[in-house]
């Protein structure tokens, strides 16, 4: 039982470990504890304690992802820290977060296969197919390299070792690796499907007074002087209208950058932006059909020439995976949203009520 439990998280949740123990005496109805209410609480607690001992056993055998959490503080090792303090473990619905090494390789072979990915993706004509199979083989390293090794190494330095994942193939198959998701067909099939809801959640929220309404009037200013059934306008309308409406400030966020009046943008004070880059007139806040877009982390130009917000948005997402960031904190409702509503990573977390309530309203007007 603590096997089957493990293939699907190496650490569930009390919930999750709740519904095994239920799931066991539905299909063992014999094992039902007499004079329980629900007749399984017992098998819940005896389940924690089967994992727990199914992950030590796992850590001595070499398993990377339990094994990074073992050696903590105990009588033989008291300078460590706490049993439960700065537990590595998936966050985000990761289904692949700490794999160990590929059989027959080790962390010298692996390091051979990065230079190897440097010197491809520094030709001019590079081969994708080498660099897809190289970044494969090597994903466990990367992962144990941002994961366990330096979680706090800067973004610039860690993408100078693996310049790969500047490429969006690259940054799309490394969001498949961890999450076994196709981030474009997945992001795409699911913005499409609610669309239309969310534009019309949005004017009703813009009827009512107040500063969130104000700012989805000058949104639907500018997408109501735009072809209405251009799905990119529609796109851009409801990914720009997603933090207003949850109430979340997005000025350090969504960035202007006039590449005529400056050579680079100006967002030394933002963690995570997407860079709208116009050519002239910059006076709208909402831009929808700019130049491009860049994305930035860490006062880094990551990705330029991106053509339009929603590949921008979906590439921003990618990354955070990719890199193990964290969401920016001012928008933590708007990229929850997107994780578990659009995407459909539900991770143990319950969804915030202001999450809840739009994904209800979306499913009532469905």
């Amino acid at each position: 039982m603590a096997k089957a439990m493990h293939s699907f998280k190496a650490y569930p949740s009390d919930k999750e470990v709740a519904k095994a123990a239920d799931a066991l005496v539905s299909q063992h109805p014999c094992l039902r504890e007499p004079g329980s209410q629900c007749g399984w609480y017992g098998w819940k607690t005896s389940l924690k304690f089967k994992m727990g001992n199914y992950r030590l056993k796992l850590s001595r055998s070499g398993c990377e992802e339990v094994a990074v959490n073992s050696g903590k503080r105990s009588q033989s090792n008291q300078e460590s820290e706490c049993p439960h303090s700065n537990i590595k473990k998936a966050r985000r619905a990761e289904v692949n977060y700490l794999p160990n090494f590929p059989k027959g390789e080790n962390a010298e072979s692996l390091e051979k296969q990065r230079l190897q990915i440097i010197e491809e993706v520094s030709k001019t004509e590079r081969n994708h197919g080498l660099i897809e199979r190289l970044m494969q083989s090597t994903f466990a390293l990367r992962r144990k390299q941002i994961v366990v090794d330096n979680p706090s190494q800067p973004v610039k330095s860690f993408l100078e070792k693996w310049p790969a994942l500047r490429l969006e193939s690259q940054i799309a198959a490394e969001f498949h690796r961890i999450t076994n998701i196709s981030l474009k067909n997945k992001f795409y099939a699911e913005l499409d499907k609610h669309t239309l809801q969310l534009l019309a959640v949005y004017r009703q929220k813009a009827a009512r007074t107040g500063k969130a309404a104000e700012a989805l009037r000058r949104i639907f200013s500018a997408y109501d002087r735009l072809e209405p059934n251009d799905i990119n306008n529609r796109r851009t309308a409801a990914l720009r209208g997603l933090p207003v409406y949850l109430r979340e400030d997005d000025s350090l966020f969504f960035k202007m950058w006039n590449t005529e009046e400056v050579d680079e943008p100006d967002i030394a004070d933002s963690a995570v932006a997407l860079v709208s880059m116009v050519n002239g007139d910059s006076s709208s806040t909402v831009q929808f059909d700019p130049a491009g877009f860049a994305i930035a982390l860490e006062g880094d130009i990551v990705l330029r020439d991106i053509c339009r917000l929603a590949d921008a948005f979906l590439l921003m997402f990618g990354l955070i995976y990719a890199l193990h960031l964290d969401y920016p904190k001012e928008l933590t409702h708007t990229f929850n949203f997107i994780q578990k509503v659009l995407l459909g990573l539900v991770d143990s977390k319950p969804l915030a009520p202001r999450l809840l309530s739009l994904k209800n309203d979306l499913l009532i007007k469905e």
